[in-house]
């Protein structure tokens, strides 16, 4: 069995740990579950470096024209989400892989594009707590979930709060598609939530 493609979004001002925290388990959960079970890639605007928060650059892997059909999305937040609210090209391949993805899973004011694509109509959503009053005023067909980690807005939608919000929902995203024990090893590979 060939290994789920999961492509993440990349671009400028993105949030680091909403784009790095669901490439990280997922790249984990690829070389450490059976089978290979998933392969990350990034996908940018165009083919050029995007740099995110504090400096931090991608190479994307591919350009969103050129982006093979992914298995898997993410939609990463952060301040550069709000030019890319009237990227009509952005939304139109949100809306195109929507119809095609296993699971589209969006991080924090990620929530924001989905919205702005029309893929949040009369659904359940949360975002970042900052963006709460944002995301509801770009669509009020939908209902925003306060204080909750992440939400199933439908069936291979999620959405989730901010930041560190997004490796959670990668974790449950790789228990449903791969396996708790997968999951498992994830987590103890990461060291994730680990106190003292």
């Amino acid at each position: 069995m060939s290994p789920r493609t999961v492509a993440i979004l990349a671009f400028d001002d993105m949030e680091v740990l909403d784009y790095a925290g669901p490439y990280e388990v997922f790249n984990v959960a690829g070389e450490l579950g059976a089978g290979t079970p998933f392969e990350v890639r990034s996908v940018g605007l165009t083919g050029a470096p995007v740099v995110g928060r504090g400096g931090f650059t991608v190479l994307p892997t591919h350009a969103l024209e050129e982006c093979p059909p992914p298995d898997v999305l993410v939609v990463p937040g952060g301040a550069g989400v709000r030019p890319l609210l009237e990227d009509e090209r952005l939304l139109a391949w949100l809306r195109e892989r929507a119809a095609e993805v296993e699971l589209l899973m969006s991080v924090c004011t990620g929530s924001l594009l989905l919205a702005r694509a029309g893929l949040l109509a009369r659904r359940r959503a949360t975002t970042h707590h900052t963006a709460f009053d944002e995301l509801a005023a770009l669509d009020p067909t939908l209902t925003v979930e306060r204080g909750q980690r992440f939400v199933r807005s439908a069936e291979r939608l999620w959405t989730s709060a901010g930041v560190s919000a997004g490796v959670d929902l990668a974790l449950k995203a790789v228990d449903e598609l791969a396996g708790t024990a997968t999951k498992d090893v994830t987590v103890a590979e990461m060291e994730w939530m680990w106190r003292s």
